[in-house]
């Protein structure tokens, strides 16, 4: 039993609902990215989402975008990012760790040794935006082999034909993009993703994490009265924006844990 699939069973049987944060490695400096992950678990995170930086994110609204570009500045790569999976690994050895990213750096390093060299990092699973699942069978069966996750996107456009495709091919859980945009974009629809869910459920057991303009703990609260897990990254990314190095630890820690309130009680 994988990480992922042991901390949903753990939370299902405490009727709770999973927090799954994300930060962009790297960002704002690559020695506090370890401090802000062990500050997300603190702070009440179940599953962490590790963003590799990348020139080109196409998914990514302009708060995401600037985090990676200042990752990339200071020469952060998929390489780098592995080996700060492996420091946070070392601290801890229960939270579940997904990296997520774009192709582009897999295929630069070559899919064979990023699924070997993830998994020797004690990386839980990936979500590789850019791959569909109807074209990367291979790659999906190849991480599960190695014990990692292929973690894939669905959204509101998401065909039943294309709801098949994932629930086919994912396992860990399914990303359900709530937005018709980028990260951050607009507000979440809480109607739409009521309305949608029941639709994804049909087709699959797998547990159903909702991401994309989840800002606050009240937003938290309806969506998790509908999902599995509530995935917050933009608003996390735009904290450690304005809190600079200096404070972004503890400025994370105090936007994460009303989030972790709401989604208690």
């Amino acid at each position: 039993m994988s990480r992922i699939q042991a901390r949903f069973e753990s939370l299902r049987d405490a009727k709770r609902k999973a927090l799954i944060p994300y930060i962009t490695a790297g960002d704002p400096m690559p020695a506090l990215t370890v401090p802000l992950m062990r500050a997300l678990v603190e702070a009440g995170a179940d599953i962490l989402e590790l963003g590799v930086p990348f020139s080109d994110p196409m998914a990514d609204g302009p708060v995401n975008q600037r985090s990676g570009e200042r990752a990339l500045k200071q020469g952060v790569g998929l390489g780098d990012v592995l080996g700060l999976a492996r420091d946070f690994r070392r601290q801890d050895s229960r939270t579940p760790l997904v990296l997520m990213g774009y192709a582009n750096p897999i295929e630069a390093m070559g899919v064979e040794k990023f699924v070997r060299e993830a998994a020797s990092a004690g990386v839980d699973g990936v979500i590789v935006v850019d791959y569909p699942p109807e074209e990367c069978a291979d790659f999906a069966a190849l991480a599960r082999a190695a014990a990692i996750d292929p973690i894939f996107l669905l959204a509101p456009t998401s065909t039943e034909r294309r709801i098949q495709q994932v629930a086919r091919v994912g396992s860990g859980y399914l990303y359900y993009v709530s937005l018709r945009g980028v990260t951050g974009a607009g507000h979440i629809d809480l109607a739409e993703v009521a309305a949608q869910l029941p639709k994804i459920r049909a087709a699959t057991r797998l547990p159903i994490g909702v991401g994309f303009g989840i800002r606050d703990a009240e937003s938290a609260r309806r969506v998790a009265q509908s999902a599995d897990a509530v995935v917050i990254g933009s608003r996390i990314i735009q904290e450690i924006e304005d809190a600079g190095a200096d404070h972004a630890v503890a400025r994370v820690k105090a936007l994460l844990r009303p989030i972790r309130q709401a989604l208690d009680t």
